[in-house]
């Protein structure tokens, strides 16, 4: 069989697309809604050309398969959006390092700061905290902190390049200062950044399906879980936000994407003010 070239276009019926739509959301979550025929057709094209499959309904009667975990992977992958960047959005970093890192010092003196990253992608986000953490316990007058950060997201791809903290030069130049990235890399050749081990060794990364249990996770004082609940059901976001609160300390903080909100939770957390920004305390 001759494989299908890579700029062939890809075309699917009504029934392929709904099909795929529910044992994506079945699997993951990920709530494509209605009309999104040409990213699904983007996102696995290479895919079916390298298994040779023409039709949708192909890949997915194939990813429904127990022995095929691999290719469900990869399309799961293909279809997660991984694009993110340091420090994003800034206050949410700034309202961590300033005011609760202190808040937790002083709550908490002698024990162990527990963060949770959720979705957390390539890792921009969990490194991020770390450097926080570094710059804070480098303040004139500071007891050194200790801080665990989880890091968990979907993407068995992403965690791997997460783990390794190398991140290349577009990468690297994407909402990290130049003082940050001569803080915290070593380069490992002209293209190439290596995070040093201060920032890497406090980072923790494993897999995580937000549909599952959180329960043996532990508890946390600060969870993150940005830019994701975008993608789910009504239903499935107040189901991850209910277990979220179920998994901070009395008094932990949430913070949550700029366009993403407390949909049927709002009396579990109260609003807290970052300017520009906001945050959500668990009550």
């Amino acid at each position: 069989m001759s494989q299908r070239p890579l700029d062939e276009p890809l075309h699917f019926s009504s029934q392929e697309y709904d099909d795929f739509c529910a044992f994506l959301q079945s699997s993951c979550g990920i709530d494509l809604g209605h009309n999104k025929q040409y990213l699904v057709a983007t996102r696995v094209r290479r895919i079916m050309v390298s298994l040779q499959l023409t039709k949708l309904a192909q890949l997915t009667e194939l990813i429904k398969k127990v022995d095929q975990r691999q290719v469900r992977q990869s399309v799961i992958d293909a279809m997660t959006t991984n694009e993110t960047f340091w420090f994003r959005d800034n206050y949410p970093f700034e309202y961590f390092g300033n005011k609760l890192l202190p808040r937790l010092q002083a709550q908490k003196p002698g024990n162990t700061i527990k963060i949770w990253s959720a979705a957390c992608s390539y890792g921009q986000e969990p490194y991020s905290l770390s450097m926080v953490v570094e710059e804070f316990n480098k303040r004139p007058g500071i007891k050194p902190l200790a801080v665990d950060i989880l890091a968990t997201d979907l993407s068995s791809a992403v965690l791997e390049h997460a783990r390794t903290g190398v991140y290349d030069r577009i990468s690297i130049t994407r909402g990290l200062t130049t003082e940050r990235k001569v803080q915290f890399f070593e380069a490992v050749d002209e293209d190439n950044w290596r995070l040093k081990s201060n920032v890497k060794h406090r980072v923790q990364f494993r897999p995580l399906n937000l549909q599952d249990s959180f329960y043996l996770l532990g508890k946390f004082d600060v969870i993150f879980c940005r830019n994701v609940l975008i993608y789910f059901s009504q239903e499935l976001k107040t189901e991850i936000l209910r277990k979220l609160h179920g998994q901070l300390n009395p008094g932990g903080f949430l913070f949550l994407g700029s366009s993403e909100g407390l949909t049927g939770v709002a009396d579990l957390f109260e609003m807290v003010d970052c300017a520009p920004g906001l945050a959500y305390k668990a009550v």
